[in-house]
Formats: C-alpha cells, structure tokens, sequence
C-alpha cells in the first residue's frame, strides 16, 4: 500500500482518498482534504498554521522523550612539545622577559658575525692564485672531430 504525503500539511494520504492538483509547470501536489488544498491555493504558509506538521517540525513540538539529546565533549587542551624542543623548553621561553630574549638574541647575532669573519680569513689564507692557460679554446665539437672553426 502506498501512502503519499500532503503536500500543505504533511499528513499522509491513503489510497483513494484526497486530491491531486497539476499545476501549469507540471509540478503535482497532493492534498487529503478540500481544507488543504484551500489554503494551498490562498498561498497560506504552512509554517505559520499551527496544525500542519511542518509548523510541528519547526517549533519541536510532540518530540518523543526517547530521543536523548546528544552529549557533547568538551574539547581539553594539551600542551605538547614541538619537534626540535620539548614541552620544558616551550614554557622556559614563554616565561622568559623581553629584556632577556633580546640580549640573547644580540649575543646569537654577535656570535655568528664572528664565525663568518674567521670563515672568511680563512678562505683567504687558503685561496691559491688561479693559473690561465694560454692555449686556443677548443669547442666541444672540434674535440669530437666534427667540423668546427677551421
């Protein structure tokens, strides 16, 4: 047995019983009583009349008390370390003043200045002077014995 829907208020309609209206687009809308169809065609709102069970739906109204109201969780904030530095190290730098992050800062910088410059002397002392060549430029072609610059 197929029971169809009302389209105003949402009762079902059995078999043989109730209308159906086509309208000029083709769309079907089926009614259960000559009330519905009534108001259907007043434009009435079905959310705004009390006894349709779209308005029902709407306003929660005649909910069964089996359905529980899920529970949800609380969401729990943990702290946790991050690659590279652990939990401890996090909260020691967090606690740390201005002041003294910025005098460790200075103190990094200042430290790597000096790395680079003794890299750099370094490189210096190593650096051997470059011998030139006097001989043609050959072409990668002339030395596979193509045809090249002749």
């Amino acid at each position: 047995m197929k029971v169809e829907i009302d389209s105003f208020s949402g009762y079902k309609i059995y078999p043989s019983k109730g209308k159906l209206f086509v309208r000029g687009d083709s769309k079907i809308f089926r009614f259960a009583t000559s009330k519905n169809e009534s108001l259907f065609h007043q434009r009435k709102n079905p959310r705004k009349i009390a006894w349709t069970q779209v308005y029902r739906r709407m306003h929660k109204k005649g909910l069964t008390e089996e359905t529980v109201k899920k529970r949800s969780r609380k969401t729990v904030k943990h702290q946790r370390g991050i690659v590279g530095a652990d939990l401890a190290a996090i909260a020691a730098k967090r606690n740390q003043t201005s002041q003294a992050r910025l005098a460790l800062r200075q103190a990094a910088i200042a430290k790597a200045k000096t790395e680079k410059k003794e890299k750099e002397s370094k490189k210096e002392k190593t650096k051997a002077p470059r011998t030139t060549t006097t001989a043609p430029k050959i072409s990668k072609q002339q030395m596979k014995g193509g045809k090249g610059g002749r």
